[in-house]
């Protein structure tokens, strides 16, 4: 994302400023957003156990592919016009929109390339449809004997086997 900020800058000889930051920010968030799409949408297909983590990344990146270059090119294609900086006064917004075009770019290209990739390395020590259990996640204390977590994470008595349910 920084790479395609910068290159998009040097092929444009904008400097390095205010308005140049806030376009990068800009374009982070949207960035962020689709990945957690991306990763959302993999991982609920992981869980359901159709699919191995390797599927699942492209599952995810199969069928979240055209709300992210939707979202993508929409928003490259609102910066063109203040990017281009032809009236009077738009050189002070120009590298605003040159910023989030040419991090946007080089975002997308990263959400729907590197992220499923990493995805299915860091998922693929589960296997399908496992997930590490509540108790057990690093920095979290454990539970008391006879206590587990419900899907909100609080603790809940459960009866053991000599007790009466």
């Amino acid at each position: 994302m920084v790479a395609g900020v910068v290159l998009a800058l040097r092929l444009t000889g904008t400097t390095v400023n205010l308005q140049s930051f806030m376009g990068s920010i800009m374009a982070i968030g949207v960035a962020v957003a689709n990945a957690i799409l991306l990763v959302t949408f993999a991982e609920r297909h992981r869980r359901e156990g159709a699919a191995d983590a390797p599927e699942a990344a492209v599952e995810g990146a199969r069928g979240r592919l055209r709300p992210i270059l939707m979202t993508s090119c929409a928003m490259i294609a609102g910066m063109v016009p203040m990017g281009l900086g032809l009236s009077e006064g738009s050189e002070q917004t120009a590298p605003l929109a040159r910023a989030v075009i040419g991090g946007l770019a080089a975002a997308t290209l990263a959400t729907l390339i590197v992220l499923p990739a990493v995805f299915a390395l860091v998922q693929a020590e589960d296997g399908p449809g496992v997930s590490v259990p509540r108790s057990r996640r690093p920095g979290e204390p454990a539970l008391p004997r006879g206590y587990g977590r419900d899907r909100r994470g609080l603790g809940q008595r459960h009866p053991g086997p000599s007790q009466p349910h």
